[in-house]
């Protein structure tokens, strides 16, 4: 076994090169590019997909500015801050994109894909806090401790009208690769959180042109914010499992262990781990027993269907995979690892 002695370098230098490679054939062009070329494909077309958004929501965010400056909204001020949340979100998410594009080096081995977590991430937080200060003000407002009078409903239904139209081109920009990773996710979730505000002003002018009750508006406020608070939470809760390093939903490591078990050739699996890199890029690691008599060539090849199985069997591939080999007389001091 070539891991297993380091007087054997020739047997050592076989089985590490074929540990290091564990990219599946998601990482090829359908061409047959280069590995990795599809995926900066993508990424080039998330920048262009980011900027276009960033521009509609800039627009709308200044002109919201006015608005509300204006008409004394609670509902449009609320929408004012969301916009905030979705110019900074989408501002951190660009340089994230832009900076995901760089290769690897000595010093980032992984690149920058992990950045794409911590933007996210950050924009939950503020996202939460924009909701929760957004219902305080609600309330207030409903029980007379500030005053809430709106002026102009006629300019704020206008306004309404142009943030929902704005919010909706953003969606269309980026309905199309909004699953392709979390800081995509989290610029999508900003764009519809404020379309659904936009929809709410309006309903809120609608009501204040009919019946002339200021009150609604506050509520529109708070409704607004009661729909942030939720998605921010789920947001956070998403970007702290890859950055505590969590099994990714739909892997299991209980369930690597089970089935890459039934792999012939494999006595015993332990000290697996898995985790995410970022949203599209998880990765594995095991220590795997083996038969002693195991030649290097047929460790290669044990190492080639592992690979193969975890990136094909489970509901999210496994592409990035590193297996120790071990003989079953490895030493006594493996009987101290946790098998699973």
């Amino acid at each position: 076994m070539g891991t297993m002695n380091p007087h054997r370098p020739a047997r050592g230098e076989t089985t590490q090169s074929r540990t290091a490679q564990s990219r599946t054939a998601r990482s090829r062009t359908a061409q047959g590019g280069a590995p990795g070329e599809d995926r900066r494909r993508q990424e080039r077309a998330h920048v262009r997909q980011l900027k276009l958004s960033l521009l509609f929501t800039g627009i709308i965010f200044v002109a919201e500015i006015v608005g509300a400056a204006f008409t004394q909204s609670l509902a449009l001020f609320v929408d004012v801050g969301h916009m905030l949340t979705d110019v900074s979100v989408l501002v951190a998410s660009l340089v994230a994109a832009i900076l995901m594009q760089r290769k690897p080096d000595s010093r980032h081995t992984w690149g920058w894909r992990r950045l794409e977590v911590v933007t996210a991430a950050g924009g939950a937080v503020v996202l939460f806090f924009v909701g929760l200060y957004s219902i305080v003000q609600a309330i207030m407002r409903l029980t007379g401790a500030v005053a809430d009078t709106v002026n102009s409903p006629r300019l704020l239904l206008a306004f309404g009208i142009v943030g929902l139209l704005a919010n909706l081109a953003s969606i269309v920009t980026l309905v199309g690769s909004h699953d392709d990773n979390m800081n995509l996710r989290a610029a999508f979730l900003e764009v519809c959180n404020d379309a659904l505000g936009s929809v709410v002003v309006i309903m809120s002018s609608v009501v204040l042109l009919c019946t002339g009750w200021d009150g609604f508006d506050a509520i529109a406020g708070g409704v607004i914010a009661l729909m942030i608070v939720p998605r921010a939470l789920k947001l956070l809760r998403d970007s702290m499992r890859v950055l505590l390093e969590e099994a990714p939903a739909g892997v299991d490591a209980d369930c690597v262990v089970e089935h890459l078990s039934k792999v012939e050739g494999v006595v015993a699996i332990h000290d697996v781990h898995v985790s995410a890199v970022s949203s599209d890029l998880v990765r594995l690691t095991a220590h795997v027993v083996v038969d002693g008599s195991m030649t290097v060539a047929e460790s290669a090849d044990l190492i080639q269907r592992m690979t193969t199985c975890a990136s094909e069997h489970f509901p999210v591939s496994i592409e990035h995979c590193t297996f120790q080999l071990e003989p079953a007389d490895y030493g006594k001091e493996c009987e101290t690892h946790r098998t699973m």
